[in-house]
């Protein structure tokens, strides 16, 4: 009896000092998010080694690579499927398992997979893609195989020190091509994300990402729709949300203090393209997003956002073009870097074109410039 007794208060001990722990924990998280991730036709040759017979596109990411792997987590959209071959591009994207290894490389943590391209190879495209993701260990979520797939992996969790973040990732459509059963695609449904988010609140989470796939393609001013339904996922609980799809840059807004009780709301409207080969004026590039989340006595808040910007350099060597990221403010002063002059004022009018934008429309997030070799936060 006494050793009962004891055992009963030791353990009762124990977890009152856990919960005085978990209550008193403090910390520091720092989140990269990454926009869309692309592989069309040209980009497929120029991963491609001839003599080797294999891909690799380490090289992709070799100038951004340590930007990258800066983060605690870095979260990207993948925008492919890795449906086997044959390789192509647009319209039907199924690219080589050797751009998901070269984004493992870099030092991508997650990749989410519910966009309006999840659905080009069918469902044997959908449950390849979770396959070699798996074998990779590359977290993900977005599409899955079946419902006991979905069920045991949505809402994505970041477990790490005193932190638990949950992540859910949903489309606006996936092209007008059904998922067919047994696989998964999470659509922008309400009555889903609000059952989603529900389980997300149960989960015990610091804070609730959502990556959505929405708005109209190449427009730089969100639409009325990807702001109604922004609302929306904020009401049901949402404390960050990250866009993608537009293909172009569009405003990052971070509401410090919704109200009284110091909930805050932070949403970025589209990314724009991290690595693609579309050329076009303000097409040619995007913007990493970083954001450090801080815990204080058991309180979880953002303590700092800001925004890198990133241009795609395509230059022909040996002839052959390849796909560089650049961190722009990086290189913005080092023409000789460059291939060409063309090339050069390419990346400037890009530049100049997103500081414009971000300046008139962005609230509370700055950019990260490059000084001194150390990138800081602009004031």
């Amino acid at each position: 009896m006494f050793r009962l007794l004891f055992l009963f208060i030791a353990l009762s001990s124990s977890l009152a000092y856990s919960q005085v722990k978990t209550d008193t924990s403090s910390g520091e998280l720092s989140l990269l998010f990454i926009g869309d991730i692309m592989g069309h036709g040209p980009q497929i040759v120029s991963a491609y080694d001839k003599a080797t017979d294999s891909y690799n596109y380490d090289n992709c990411f070799k100038y951004i690579k340590d930007e990258m792997s800066d983060a605690d987590y870095t979260i990207a959209n993948l925008e492919i499927t890795l449906a086997g071959p044959p390789y192509t591009g647009y319209p039907q994207f199924s690219s080589p398992d050797e751009l998901a290894v070269g984004c493992k490389n870099a030092g991508i943590d997650i990749l989410v997979t519910s966009n309006n391209h999840s659905c080009d190879r069918g469902g044997a495209g959908i449950i390849r893609t979770v396959w070699v993701l798996d074998s990779l260990n590359i977290m993900h979520t977005g599409t899955f195989k079946d419902s006991v797939n979905r069920q045991e992996n949505h809402p994505l969790i970041i477990d790490q020190d005193c932190f638990r973040i949950a992540v859910l990732n949903y489309t606006y459509g996936t092209n007008g091509i059904p998922y067919p059963k047994p696989t998964i695609v999470n659509l922008i449904d309400k009555e889903l994300i609000a059952a989603d988010m529900a389980i997300a609140k149960s989960k015990n989470v610091d804070k609730i990402i959502v990556f959505v796939h929405w708005g109209d393609e190449y427009q730089t001013d969100a639409g009325t729709w990807q702001i109604n339904m922004g609302k929306y996922i904020f009401e049901q609980g949402a404390d960050i949300i990250i866009g993608a799809h537009p293909h172009v840059l569009q405003k990052m807004v971070w509401e410090k203090q919704i109200n009284e009780a110091g909930r805050e709301e932070l949403i970025v409207y589209s990314l724009g393209n991290y690595i693609s080969n579309q050329r076009e004026r303000k097409k040619d590039g995007g913007a990493m997003f970083k954001m450090t989340l801080k815990k204080e006595k058991g309180k979880t808040s953002i303590k700092d956002s800001g925004y890198i910007l990133t241009w795609v350099y395509t230059p022909l060597e040996n002839g052959l073009k390849k796909y560089y990221v650049l961190p722009a403010a990086k290189y913005e002063n080092n023409p000789t870097f460059f291939d060409s002059e063309i090339s050069y004022n390419q990346m400037k009018l890009f530049i100049s074109d997103s500081r414009t934008m971000f300046g008139t429309q962005n609230k509370n997030v700055p950019e990260y410039i490059y000084e001194n070799e150390k990138w800081l936060l602009k004031n």
